[in-house]
């Protein structure tokens, strides 16, 4: 009998909003309120990468660096990413999403988050969801072990997204052709994750998904509503 997992993206998918600018903005409120003059430097690095200039990982960041700025101790970072994913947890969780949750436990899912959002904090989140096993954009650490805004490997996001999920399998023992996976996203972005698995699932998803959702015959949810 095959192991049934089911994964889940998280922005949009487990959460009524994206977590990613809210968390830096938070962080920048905590740690050093000034910086929040620096958000229309932000803006211009939006548009920069929708002009195509950067990628989504550096876009990550640039934004990461102007907003919380450089080497910061882990220690005096958790207390800020303790309490964002306390209200994240509070205010920001579809009920459908917790419900999904529960029923893929009950039916002997193991639960993965599988995010394009730092470790830092959606590693927090996921806790409190119980979530145990997470895939996300990890950051680096200086040689002092201060965290620092450069990703770590790449985003995980896209293509990228599978390719991290599939070395996780590998780490944890389990075969792709001895697993059943279940997988619940809304980007279009994340279509090649939900091609590769079993069981994809369009979930909160825009219209560029529905459609190929439509064509290929996959699940389509809707827990925004």
């Amino acid at each position: 009998m095959k192991a049934a997992l089911a994964i889940y993206d998280m922005d949009r998918t487990i959460t009524r909003r994206a977590t990613y600018t809210p968390f830096l903005i938070d962080a920048a409120l905590r740690l050093a309120p000034w910086r929040l003059g620096l958000l229309p430097i932000v803006l211009l690095s939006m548009i920069t990468y929708v002009l195509g200039f950067i990628d989504r990982g550096r876009l990550k960041e640039i934004n990461y660096r102007l907003l919380i700025g450089g080497a910061r101790d882990p220690v005096k970072l958790e207390p800020v990413i303790q309490s964002f994913a306390d209200r994240q947890v509070a205010t920001n969780i579809l009920p459908g999403a917790r419900a999904s949750l529960a029923a893929d436990r009950e039916a002997g899912r193991r639960i993965v988050m599988a995010t394009a959002s730092y470790r830092l904090y959606a590693g927090a989140i996921a806790e409190r969801l119980g979530i145990r096993d997470v895939i996300a954009t990890e950051t680096q650490l200086d040689p002092g072990g201060r965290i620092v805004a450069r990703i770590e490997g790449k985003n995980c996001y896209g293509d990228e997204k599978l390719a991290m999920i599939q070395p996780w399998l590998e780490r944890e023992g389990l075969e792709r052709e001895a697993v059943h996976i279940r997988f619940y996203s809304d980007p279009v972005s994340d279509g090649v994750v939900h091609h590769w698995s079993d069981e994809p699932v369009a979930t909160n998803a825009h219209d560029r998904l529905i459609k190929v959702a439509t064509a290929e015959g996959w699940e389509v949810l809707d827990w925004s509503r």
